[in-house]
């Protein structure tokens, strides 16, 4: 048997996002082992993120300073603006550095279910950056889900009246994907944004 201590620390990494017990567990018996090079180092690392972690006051991202160093980064094109549900979405489309433009973060998607509603998210926040002009297109990057696709058409409903060119990403086959491993939504609209062949 572990203390109390040890028990709630394999605990609270449990609750982390692919971690369930037994990994947890696992992690902590590394940490334990390796207390120099890796235990010290993640509480170090952890106590100063903690310490200075903020919500970027332009865009929504998160990072320890305001604004973030994506909006702060001058090589950044400030005419291309991409929407994303959450700081996932961001980190993601960032890290493949396809996307040259700047971002914002909703903070997730309408779902009348969830109960969450246009005024909580960061709607009024992006038609407030479109209003000040500079942005000339806005890519909506929602999920392929219900809830994303109408937060797509509500945020696009809302900047209509702006001079801007609002683009939506592409949505159907994988590349590598195979046919006959395709549930019928991802079909029907690769079906319906299909493209004449160059």
């Amino acid at each position: 048997m572990a203390s109390h201590e040890i028990e709630a620390l394999t605990q609270a990494l449990s609750r982390l996002p692919g971690l369930g017990p037994r990994s947890a567990r696992r992690a902590v018996l590394h940490l334990l082992k390796k207390r120099e090079t890796a235990l010290d180092p993640l509480l170090a690392a952890l106590e100063s993120v903690s310490r200075k972690l903020s919500t970027c006051g332009i865009c929504g991202n998160v990072d320890t300073v305001s604004p973030c160093s994506i909006c702060a980064d001058p090589r950044r094109e400030a005419r291309s603006l991409c929407v994303v549900e959450e700081v996932a979405d961001l980190w993601a489309l960032d890290r493949s550095r396809l996307f040259p433009g700047r971002f914002h973060v909703l903070g997730g998607r309408l779902s009348a279910l969830e109960g969450v509603r246009p005024e909580d998210l960061r709607i009024d926040s992006l038609v407030a950056r479109i209003a000040g002009g500079g942005v000339d297109e806005v890519v909506l990057a929602m999920n392929a889900t219900l809830e994303g696709q109408t937060t797509a058409h509500y945020v696009a409903e809302r900047i209509e009246s702006y001079p801007v060119r609002v683009t939506q990403l592409a949505h159907g086959l994988p590349v590598g994907g195979e046919l006959d491993y395709l549930d019928e939504g991802t079909l029907a609209q690769a079906l319906r944004a299909r493209r004449p062949v160059a």
